[in-house]
């Protein structure tokens, strides 16, 4: 499935120039759709990133209750410009075996990070992943998850990664209560309770409660 995600994009490539990638953990809100919209401004082809990624909860965050709405998603990028979606599932991002993550020291040390450990271990892990996958010429990130921000930075200067990582002004959805577990912009519309529960850890092969396989949609209404 990476093989034929990677030649849509290069098809995409062809086509406009450009590749421009948002990552996302779906349950879109109104600061996804400004990210995907600056992307489709700046005229590159946009892919969106769907995924809910295990290795950013902790022990006391329940994945299994992290909203998800994918018919919702789809019908939401549809209108804004997106080009391609990227649904890949736990094992493709996290294969049997898989021994490596990715600590980013300085920006990852306080605030969020300190309250946190692990959480931007798994940030830029997942980050580090889909930017091999996608091969985006750019990501696109909001500027309020400024600590995220911070760090993916970090990380693409310190790993020569060759993307440029955009920062845009994002709106929330605050509904009182603020997302932990941003990727491009927090803050989706459901919130997810939160329970005592055994979840990975950067030590643990991640797992996910609903099994789901990997899935492309180009556009994003159809399968390919």
């Amino acid at each position: 499935m990476i093989e034929a995600l990677q030649s849509a994009g290069g098809a995409l490539r062809r086509r406009f120039g450009s590749l421009a990638l948002v990552p996302t953990m779906g349950a879109l809100h109104d600061g996804h759709r400004a990210l995907v919209t600056a992307a489709a401004t700046s005229g590159a082809a946009v892919v969106v990133s769907i995924f809910v990624n295990p290795l950013q909860f902790n022990a006391n965050e329940d994945l299994s209750l992290y909203p998800r709405d994918e018919a919702g998603d789809l019908a939401a990028l549809r209108a804004c410009g997106c080009h391609l979606v990227w649904l890949p599932d736990v094992r493709t991002m996290y294969p049997p075996g898989s021994a490596t993550t990715i600590d980013v020291a300085g920006p990852a040390e306080q605030w969020e990070g300190a309250a946190r450990p692990g959480h931007f271990r798994g940030v830029a892990t997942v980050c580090a992943k889909l930017f091999g996958q996608v091969r985006p010429d750019r990501a696109y990130f909001g500027e309020k998850d400024w600590q995220q921000l911070q760090v993916v930075r970090r990380m693409v200067a310190d790993l020569h990664l060759p993307l440029e990582i955009v920062a845009v002004p994002t709106v929330r959805e605050w509904m009182g209560w603020r997302c932990p577990h941003a990727i491009a912009s927090s803050a989706p519309t459901s919130a997810p309770s939160h329970r005592d529960c055994t979840q990975s850890s950067a030590q643990q092969q991640p797992h996910c409660g609903a099994e789901t396989q990997s899935a492309l949609r180009w556009p994003p209404q159809s399968a390919i």
